[in-house]
């Protein structure tokens, strides 16, 4: 089987299953937020109403906009892949050969596409909405947060969870604001900056707040 993976007409395809894989364990671990806010920038209708409303149209069978940017894309790696990779096979077992790279991938492509969209419409009615882009992150700070995963040191940061102003979650990575301390999962901490893409925290304890 891995032999079949390997083969030059199927890299591709093995290749889109292992970044999903990737994508995966960076979501599992909390790296994804890492790699910032990414937002869908739509057409801009006063340039021109009808490509607006098209580029609008398309974007939306392809469900974005409809579940997070992180999860649609590890859907589209997904289902390209398997289709490629189970085309390939099927063809393999009826003719003793596979498609070309340059016929198979467009060919998987086209498929997965309208297939990305069709899953996320369900899809999106079940997950969580954990990310909004009604507040900007600056907006954070000064509000309190959890440690959800790991210990947050210096250099280390760690992923915690923070309600907005609207009650909606967003996970962050945050570092201690003061140099030597550790935040530790499940601590309740002050967001007290940002900084990039990392927030800056301190210990909601009264013993670990500063004295003003």
């Amino acid at each position: 089987m891995l032999e079949f993976w390997l083969v030059s007409e199927n890299l591709f395809f093995t290749i889109s299953l292992l970044l999903m894989s990737l994508l995966v364990v960076f979501q599992i671990i909390g790296l994804g937020e890492l790699l910032g806010d990414a937002d869908i920038e739509m057409p801009d209708p006063d340039i021109d109403g009808d490509l607006a409303g098209a580029g609008d149209g398309l974007l939306g069978i392809l469900g974005f906009g409809k579940v997070p940017l992180m999860i649609l894309l590890m859907l589209m790696l997904g289902l390209f892949g398997m289709i490629g990779l189970s085309g390939q096979m099927v063809l393999q077992n009826l003719t003793g050969s596979m498609l070309t790279p340059w016929l198979a991938v467009p060919l998987a492509a086209f498929a997965s596409l309208p297939l990305t969209g069709a899953i996320a419409r369900p899809l999106a009615k079940i997950l969580p909405r954990d990310e909004t882009t009604a507040v900007g992150r600056d907006t954070l700070v000064g509000r309190f947060a959890t440690i959800e995963l790991g210990k947050a040191e210096t250099g280390s940061p760690a992923r915690a969870k923070v309600r907005d102003v609207h009650g909606q979650s967003h996970f962050v990575m945050v570092e201690p604001d003061n140099a030597g301390q550790i935040l530790q999962q499940g601590e309740e901490i002050l967001l007290v900056r940002r900084d990039n893409n990392t927030f800056r925290a301190i210990s909601r304890g009264q013993n670990t707040l500063p004295r003003l």
